[in-house]
């Protein structure tokens, strides 16, 4: 999730726990450390998919913050062994802020590795957008408020409210992605369709209205919009993943390490002389939001893997097109007309051809 969400929701779980001890301060610190995991941004990679790939890995990890919280008590603890701090509830307040980060990330579609240095497909449950009012304003509110008359009775009470409402939303989220996961395979299965694999991702800033992803075993995929308030099959396009294209680069190590992290969620498109790898799971349909030029073809037509590098029209501008997400929004209560798919896909499908 974004940092401001990372930041309010670690100031409303520390004052929860220890703003009674800390005051306001439990907000400050709990804000601060709730950002912590992603100080991993300032890695520096050599190329975008290391960028892409080992972002929210060992910053990440369970294990790694579950010892963070362990040292960091025991260091306020002693620290602090004359103003009433109890170990135990030091340490509930610093685990669950550290880890309540992973865990909130791991509701987005990017991937988080929660096991780290356990290598099981980056963890990506998709049950809200990266950006989220819903799920951010009630804790910011709660934050406001007990930040202005300090952290007594009713302040605890709200900031207490504002994180049920909020992981209720994230079970919210979770049950409309399975909802709408269904629908679509099913009405895959109505039209002679068997998908290997079908995924749901919320589009930006609700979790209402999903993109749908379906792979087939023959190298395409599926690929539509559904809102959870549909009575009719979501709108769909069939597309190619370019596999063939993809082969290439079989040997090459950055390729395996993105179809690991994405869970293969990958299509090749050859655009002039160059081999473009897409992440299917983020941006709008026909515009995705991870595009990586992988290889290049010589004078003499022979393919050679290079540094990856990022491709023109990826990046997260992708994801906030306005004219379509102004007609994907419409989408959550009127499902007529369709959404202009094909048309939005285009340029992708003639890329690669």
């Amino acid at each position: 999730m974004d940092s401001l969400t990372q930041a309010v929701l670690g100031a409303a779980l520390q004052g929860t726990v220890l703003g009674r001890v800390q005051g306001r301060r439990a907000l400050l610190y709990g804000a601060a450390l709730g950002t912590l995991p992603d100080l991993d941004v300032l890695i520096r990679y050599a190329d975008p998919v290391s960028q892409m790939t080992y972002h929210r890995g060992f910053s990440h990890s369970l294990f790694v913050l579950s010892g963070l919280a362990l040292l960091l008590a025991w260091l306020v603890a002693w620290v602090g062994r004359h103003k009433g701090y109890a170990w135990p509830r030091l340490f509930l307040a610093f685990w669950l802020v550290l880890v309540t980060h992973p865990l909130l990330d791991a509701f987005t579609v990017y991937g988080t590795q929660l096991f780290w240095p356990l290598q099981p497909t980056p963890q990506s449950w998709a049950a809200v957008f990266i950006i989220d009012p819903l799920y951010t304003l009630p804790l910011l509110a709660a934050v406001l408020y007990a930040g202005c008359r300090g952290l007594r009775g009713r302040a605890v009470a709200l900031l207490s409210l504002a994180l049920a409402f909020s992981t209720a939303y994230l079970g919210f989220g979770l049950a409309g992605r399975i909802l709408v996961e269904q629908r679509f395979e099913q009405a895959l299965q109505a039209q002679g369709v068997a998908a290997s694999e079908v995924r749901a991702v919320p589009i930006a800033f609700n979790s209402l209205v999903w993109r749908l992803l379906a792979k087939t075993p023959d190298g395409h995929y599926y690929e539509g919009v559904s809102s959870l308030f549909d009575r009719t099959p979501a709108e769909h396009l069939r597309l190619p993943r370019n596999l063939q294209a993809g082969e290439v680069l079989a040997d090459a190590p950055l390729l395996q390490r993105l179809r690991w992290f994405t869970g293969d969620w990958l299509r090749y498109d050859v655009i002039g002389d160059a081999l473009v790898v897409s992440d299917l799971r983020m941006g709008l349909p026909g515009n995705y939001s991870f595009r990586f030029e992988m290889a290049r073809r010589d004078a003499a037509g022979q393919w050679a893997a290079i540094a990856p590098r990022d491709w023109a029209g990826g990046g997260a501008a992708s994801m906030f097109d306005g004219a379509k997400l102004g007609l994907i929004w419409r989408r959550i209560l009127a499902p007529q007309p369709p959404l202009p798919l094909a048309s939005w896909a285009t340029p992708a499908i003639e890329a690669g051809h």
